[in-house]
């Protein structure tokens, strides 16, 4: 089963159930699906997919730390809370340790050995692990190993 036809049960269920907050923000998250394929004019695999997961848990953490300055904490938790409904469908995040062993691993192959060659390590990791590991974390890492 695909992703999107995961997340289309799933609202389905959320709807039968009457979850309404769950049933909201999946379908803002299939409406930005489908978006993009009315955009591209072409039916999106799963990869393509979760680059736009990604993307839509990126703004979802983006709005959360604008309302957190605001004080607005009830809207930050919803934010938040959207984030982690939508991480649901990303595969299992590397931990630090094992996204350091990768980058490492990406380092030694590439030969990179200056601060200044880190745009090709994030560029090259960011091909290669793909969705379980979002590009902050791959970039922070990546600095501690190259500076």
């Amino acid at each position: 089963m695909s992703i999107k036809d995961k997340i289309a049960d799933d609202i389905k269920s959320a709807m039968r159930e009457k979850r309404d907050f769950e049933r909201d923000a999946l379908r803002t998250l299939s409406a930005a699906i489908k978006q993009v394929e009315i955009d591209t004019r072409e039916k999106l695999d799963d990869e393509a997919i979760l680059a736009i997961l990604q993307k839509e848990i990126k703004k979802r953490n983006d709005a959360r730390a604008i309302y957190l300055n605001g004080g607005r904490l009830d809207l930050a938790q919803k934010e938040q809370d959207e984030a982690k409904l939508i991480a649901r469908y990303l595969p299992a995040q590397l931990s630090d340790d094992e996204l350091k062993n990768e980058l490492l691993k990406i380092k030694n192959e590439l030969n990179l050995n200056s601060i200044k060659e880190l745009g090709a390590l994030v560029k090259t990791a960011k091909e290669r692990l793909k969705a379980s590991a979002d590009a902050k974390r791959i970039s922070e890492i990546a600095k501690q190993i190259l500076g």
